[in-house]
């Protein structure tokens, strides 16, 4: 009887271990959907600065990777979290975010650290593929540039017009921008585990399922600048 006890303590404590970390993943992943709604209304809110409408209303799908820290010496690397969310069917608003990764390498004289708020916009339906593997090189699987900003007027350059994604930066360190060019983006499986509560990878997410409660301020956001029909 003791022996049988001593096991469903153990178990019991187990279960606890369990879901005690299970929650605090959740709050990381909430956490990460909430900075990255604020990083997106901030860029969009500073006058004449802001990412151009005529371009968010085209774009395909919209990566938000808030405070991607740099840093290092002589040799440096950059790596971030965030999520992405696409366009429902006939523009019908912003499916369920599934969340990302990014990482890259860099070489130069680099000292100090920096974090900087980083968005892409993917403008086609390619870049959008592409975007939807389970990892993808930034330059080599999709050309990327630095997106216009502004009045929607600016938007018509050459880099708009052939970049398959468009990237923004906005930095609150020492660097004052950040190359993207060969970085990786892959999906963050174990976020998206905590946030849905079970494996699924970002085709699923995008296709129709309901978004969770905590992707409701980056779902706003989104809407608030760029709204269903658009």
């Amino acid at each position: 009887m003791k022996t049988l006890s001593l096991a469903v303590l153990l178990t019991s404590m187990a279960l606890g271990s369990t879901v005690a970390a299970q929650d605090k993943d959740i709050d990381k992943v909430d956490k990460r959907l909430a900075e990255s709604g604020t990083a997106f209304s901030e860029i969009m809110a500073v006058p004449d600065k802001g990412i151009p409408g005529s371009l968010l209303d085209k774009a395909e799908c919209i990566v938000i990777i808030p405070g991607m820290v740099k840093g290092g010496f002589i040799v440096g690397g950059q790596g971030g979290k965030g999520a992405v969310s696409c366009r429902g069917a006939n523009k019908s608003g912003w499916t369920a975010p599934a969340m990302v990764e990014m990482a890259g390498g860099s070489v130069g004289l680099q000292i100090g650290a920096s974090a900087t708020d980083v968005v892409m916009l993917v403008m086609d339906r390619k870049g959008m593929d592409s975007l939807l593997k389970d990892k993808f090189t930034i330059g080599g699987d999709a050309s990327v540039a630095a997106g216009p900003v502004g009045r929607a007027t600016t938007a018509e350059t050459d880099a708009a017009m052939k970049a398959k994604i468009l990237s923004y930066s906005r930095s609150r360190g020492a660097f004052a921008g950040v190359s993207l060019n060969g970085s990786t983006l892959k999906q963050d499986n174990d976020a998206n585990k905590a946030l849905y509560g079970k494996p699924m990878d970002a085709t699923a997410i995008m296709t129709g399922t309901p978004s969770p409660a905590a992707a409701a301020p980056m779902l706003q956001a989104l809407n608030k600048y760029s709204p269903a029909g658009k």
